[in-house]
């Protein structure tokens, strides 16, 4: 069984701990599904050497950069060269760069200005940032906005902030990258920084040779490790390594132009053990928060579809499906919109004995001008549902429906009437600012159906 591709997305190997092994290094890294590494500059030493490896190895990028510890060296002439260094092919981003209030091996004001000038480096050359934070947070953001350095993004490294700081990182475009300190028994505050932030904004990496991970403290660290970083994130978030490996070298791909990735439209697409179908991108509604109007990636899965698929195409998007706990109707676009097509795709997987669950807006009785629950009855396990709102008017501010306010009144009989036709049956609001959680959970129970908060940027 061939393992999870992954990226290491910080790594050092330029330095003497690998300087005797370095083969064997990259080919266990090979061997656990490490498919790229990206080797960090610090100074101008090791940014050379950086740019040396990577023209050396095909699964090896750099990036250049004069770390804070060093900050007194970004003289014009290192600049300048740094300039040169990240006009190689193989140069992905300009770093590491940014702040240390810990060490201090540099007084604050030469850090600050290396930080600024280097930004305005990547800004030139139209590299994104790899930043270096360490008991410097509030600087760092300041001389982010400052500096306009969400025009080219970049990654917080060894993410330390809390969730406000997270927030604010990710507001200017920054992902935000772990190490293997996230497996350390006591480091349970980080894990529930990492728990608020959406996958889609997550990278792993090693930090090699530091950091390593619960099972090597203490001994040197190297990329074949990002691996247990990447379960700690599946475990976090509640998917699978195999998720968040896809996840993650999307993501990296997106920032750093690294790896290969397969953005080609899915039909059926798997999360954790269930199986996800989309079958339509079109909607009664077009809700504020639908990250479809950004992007139509959902887990590192492209759901933008260039047609919508017939029985025969689902049913071989499917395959075998005996190996799934579950068949979802879930991409991005209602379902039940294509209501003969759900019962059709429903009644072959009933036949094999696999469990259906349909998530959706509830309008479909207002699409189709029936009630259409009884067509169900006997072909669907559980439906989820969209509330999102107490009232109509709050409803219509936040989903806009196409059949304005009637929308609301009709999605919540459609929940009231579900139970007696399907056996689970639950009602959902997304997490986001505008929309009253504990309010929805009071319509969920008037109406006698289970409530699920579905936490922003993490639906699905």
């Amino acid at each position: 069984m061939q393992p999870p591709s992954l990226v290491d997305s910080h790594a050092h190997l330029d330095g003497d701990r690998f300087q005797d092994d370095l083969e064997q290094v990259i080919q266990r890294a090979a061997e656990h599904g490490v498919h790229s590494i990206i080797t960090v500059g610090c100074d101008l030493a090791s940014s050379r050497a950086s740019v040396e490896l990577a023209q050396h190895y095909g699964g090896i990028y750099a990036t250049v950069g004069i770390h804070p510890h060093d900050a007194a060296t970004a003289t014009a002439e290192v600049i300048e060269e740094l300039r040169q260094l990240a006009s190689h092919p193989k140069v992905v981003a300009i770093g590491e760069i940014g702040l240390d209030y810990y060490r201090n091996h540099c007084p604050h004001d030469q850090q600050q200005q290396a930080f600024r000038q280097q930004i305005e480096l990547a800004k030139q050359c139209q590299l994104p940032i790899v930043v270096h934070d360490r008991d410097a947070h509030a600087d760092v953001l300041e001389i982010l906005r400052q500096e306009d350095a969400a025009s080219v993004s970049g990654v917080l490294h060894c993410f330390s902030g809390d969730a406000q700081m997270a927030k604010e990182c990710m507001e200017l475009g920054f992902y935000l990258s772990f190490t293997g300190t996230i497996t350390y028994p006591k480091n349970q505050a980080m894990r529930d920084v990492l728990l608020t932030i959406p996958t889609e904004r997550i990278l792993v990496e090693t930090d090699c040779p530091y950091l390593s991970p619960q099972d090597w403290r203490g001994k040197r660290n190297e990329p074949a490790y990002v691996v247990k970083t990447a379960e700690m994130v599946a475990e976090v978030k509640g998917l699978t390594l195999t998720d968040v490996a896809r996840i993650t070298s999307l993501n990296a791909h997106q920032l750093f132009g690294v790896g290969q990735v397969d953005q080609a439209s899915k039909i059926a697409y798997r999360i954790r053990n269930s199986l996800y179908l989309n079958i339509t991108n079109r909607c009664t509604n077009r809700c504020t928060f639908c990250a479809k109007f950004r992007d139509f990636n959902v887990k590192g899965h492209q759901l933008k579809l260039d047609h919508e698929p017939g029985f025969d195409e689902v049913i071989a998007a499917i395959g075998d499906p005996s190996g799934y706990e579950e068949v979802v109707f879930c991409g991005y676009g209602e379902p039940l919109l294509r209501l003969d097509l759900v019962i059709q795709v429903a009644r072959w997987l009933k036949e094999r004995n696999i469990k259906v669950r349909i998530n959706s807006d509830g309008q479909a009785n207002l699409v189709h001008g029936r009630n259409i629950l009884p067509e169900l009855q006997g072909l669907v396990d559980e439906i989820s549902i969209s509330l999102n709102a107490a009232d109509a008017e709050h409803y219509q501010q936040i989903c806009q429906s196409s059949f304005k306010e009637a929308g609301y009144n009709a999605v919540k009989e459609f929940i009231r009437q579900a139970p007696d036709y399907i056996p689970a049956v639950t009602a959902s609001a997304v997490t986001v600012p505008g929309i009253d959680i504990n309010a929805c959970a009071a319509v969920a129970k008037q109406l006698g159906v289970e409530f699920r908060a579905r936490i922003y940027n993490e639906v699905g």
